[in-house]
């Protein structure tokens, strides 16, 4: 065959398989494709999440909140059966991700469940914490619908979001768990969303109706930040009742610091005392205690 005949037939067919190629596109739409049913649970999705079912009995979970990179203070915290879930701290601190696997890592079977707050509603934050083994998820600053579907949205697996199936720990920690972890995590994630800023206020309604968001957390300080009013002010206060509202008519817990377990009415989770508030905490007790009488 000619040189110029072979250029003419590789031509063609290569103009055969790209007119091929654009057909195949055109008739293909993600947005019409039936979900199959590889990831199906026979029967009622069992909770094995103990703050998820916590939740959804009504029931308090407070979060012990980690500062310190260590993971045996973490582990300390874990397993002291005062917590329900770990809040790691890695919004405001420096703890990175190779220090928070190490922390779950360090204590798989503990108590309190792994969770963490994380910076930002980003894949990578979002895919980071949860490859890790975290199943109560933090995100703060929510300010309009749009970002809480975005959490929602690397949070959950397919069909509900585009969380990825790649590797991670957390099949280490969750292998043997009821109707398997990929096909049962949805229905046992904890994903709490923090209101902090007078934007997030504004859109707080329509935040609190997004699905698939578990919990509204009132940022205390960061609303004071936000509004240049303090608690107890007339101003900060109507914040506060106009987030809690917008929670409990979409059926969503509220939560809050741990001062309002008892100082407030109506809320059921919280965070708890930092690590290094309560070595020195602690330290003050034991010497208060071993003075004489």
């Amino acid at each position: 065959m000619h040189i110029l005949t072979k250029t003419i037939v590789a031509g063609l067919m290569a103009c055969s398989m790209a007119g091929s190629a654009v057909a195949q596109d055109a008739a293909f739409l993600a947005s019409e494709w039936e979900y199959g049913p590889a990831y199906d649970v026979e029967g009622e999705v069992e909770i094995w999440n103990t703050a998820k079912q916590k939740i959804l009995n009504g029931e308090h979970i407070i979060g012990g909140t980690v500062r310190s990179p260590d993971s045996r203070i973490y582990c300390s915290m874990a397993e002291s059966g005062a917590w329900d879930f770990m809040w790691v701290e890695m919004q405001h601190d420096q703890t990175g991700w190779e220090s928070l696997a190490a922390m779950y890592r360090e204590c798989p079977d503990a108590a309190a469940v792994p969770g963490v707050r994380i910076a930002e509603t980003t894949e990578r934050e979002i895919q980071h914490a949860l490859d890790a083994g975290a199943m109560v998820l933090v995100v703060p600053t929510i300010d309009t619908a749009e970002e809480a579907e975005e959490a929602v949205k690397w949070t959950m697996f397919p069909p509900v979001g585009r969380h990825s199936a790649g590797g991670g720990q957390f099949s280490n920690f969750y292998a043997d768990v009821p109707g398997g972890y990929r096909a049962t995590f949805n229905d046992n994630i904890v994903l709490i969303l923090m209101i902090e800023t007078l934007e997030g206020v504004e859109n707080v309604e329509e935040i609190a109706a997004v699905e698939g968001v578990d919990a509204l957390f009132i940022a205390s300080g960061d609303l004071g930040n936000f509004s240049g009013y303090q608690q107890g002010d007339a101003e900060y206060e109507e914040l506060v009742d106009r987030i809690f509202a917008a929670a409990e008519a979409n059926g969503k817990p509220v939560c809050g610091p741990l001062d309002w377990r008892t100082s407030r009415e109506g809320y059921s989770c919280f965070q708890g005392p930092n690590d290094l508030g309560l070595v020195a905490n602690g330290s003050r007790s034991a010497r208060e205690a071993s003075e004489p009488q």
